[in-house]
Parts: structure tokens; sequence; C-alpha cells
């Protein structure tokens, strides 16, 4: 099966290397480009792409107002929205609107190709800088939410291992605190290979789609610590 992908980007420089850094995968074919948010309804009409990324700041219409476009006419669209800015408001509006993913702009190819695989399936996907930032005002919210300061700031620290092994808790842990599969396998000292297994282990034994909902059920079972 091959992922039909349009990318949006006002810099041509930047959307030509995410272009070359996808077609080394042979399953993703990019068949169309645009270099701003106007132009994006025109080539999903024309192209029915799979996954659209979109940069969030465009000259006439940015990725967030063509995303809301795009959404409100083809509500399947999946969006994955590029970006400089970590900001949970950012973040919150973009994925309000209907992205599917948000991704920083210094990104890793492996990020980048992860990303369009998980979206392609239906899945949703953070840049895991922005997930750890999120992940924190979700804690901040839930403190201030429970009177009295019972909140999930105060539940205690308990390991999964009815569930996941000790290695998977690792992994677990590593993903709230926003490490990418690099920083993972770099910090255990195992492939990245490996490290994408595990995650994929930690996904179907939680019953989750991602790794952002991982570390959401994590926090709320007080399975891990953000530090």
């Amino acid at each position: 099966m091959t992922t039909k992908i349009v990318i949006i980007d006002d810099h041509q420089l930047f959307r030509e290397g995410v272009k070359r850094i996808l077609e080394f995968e042979k399953s993703f074919q990019v068949v169309a480009e645009g270099d701003d948010g106007s132009e994006a309804l025109g080539l999903v009409q024309e192209y029915l792409p799979d996954v659209v990324i979109m940069d969030i700041n465009m000259p006439q219409k940015n990725g967030v107002e063509a995303t809301r476009e795009l959404i409100e006419k083809y509500p399947n669209t999946k969006i994955i929205i590029l970006s400089i800015h970590d900001d949970e408001n950012y973040v919150t509006h973009a994925l309000q609107t209907g992205a599917r993913g948000y991704l920083l702009k210094e990104m890793d190819a492996d990020a980048l190709i992860e990303a369009v695989r998980v979206v392609a399936d239906g899945g949703s996907y953070l840049h895991p800088k922005v997930t750890h930032n999120l992940v924190n005002e979700y804690r901040k919210l839930a403190a201030g939410v429970a009177n009295g300061g019972r909140g999930y700031l105060t539940v205690e620290l308990r390991r999964p291992l009815h569930l996941l092994t000790r290695r998977e808790c690792e992994v677990l842990q590593m993903l709230a605190d926003g490490k990418s599969n690099r920083g993972i396998g770099e910090a255990l000292f195992i492939s990245e290979k490996t490290v994408k297994n595990h995650v994929s282990n930690i996904l179907q034994k939680m019953n989750v789609n991602d790794r952002t909902q991982a570390v959401v059920v994590a926090i709320k079972n007080g399975w891990v610590e953000v530090r």
C-alpha cells in the first residue's frame, strides 16, 4: 500500500528536504506540493492524499485556518502540522481544529517518518517535546481541579509490573519524559528498532492507539512521574 502525501510549506528548501526524507520510504509518495494554506483544499480535491503535512505559519492562509477548512469539507482528512512553536496553546488549537499530528521543525528524519506512518494508520502523533509540555500542563490542571490538593500530582508512584515488563516500564517513563525513540535507545543502550518494539508492545498491552495516549493513561494511574 502506498501512502500518498501532500506537503504545504512556504519555505521551498525546507519543503524539498521533507520531500527527500519521505521519498526514502518506498511506501511513501509525495503527490503534490504547495506554498500556502490557500492551496490546500484544491490539492486535496485533486490528489486525495492519505496525509497532508502543513506548515502552521504561512503568509496568506496559515496552517490552522487551512486545517479547519479541510476538515469542514473532508472530515476524514489526516493532517500533520509543522511548527517552530512548542507552546501548548499552539498545539491545543491545532488539535482542536482537527489535526492528527503536531511536529516541531527541529524533528529528525525518523520522527517525521514515524509520524506519517502513525497518522496514516489512523493514530495521532505529537513531537516528544510537545508531549512532555502537554503532560505537564495536564497534571497542573488535574491538580487544580481536585480541591484539597488530591489531584494526579499526589498519586503514589507505582510501576505497572502487573501489565508491563521492567524494561517496558523504563521505556514508558522515558516516553513521559519526552524522549524520542533515538533518545530512549541511547539512554538504555539499545537499538532504535528494539525501542520501537517495546513501544509497540506497550501500546498493545495498554490498549491505546499512540504514545501520547499511553503517557496520559500512565499519569492518571500513577505509573510514571513527570520530572
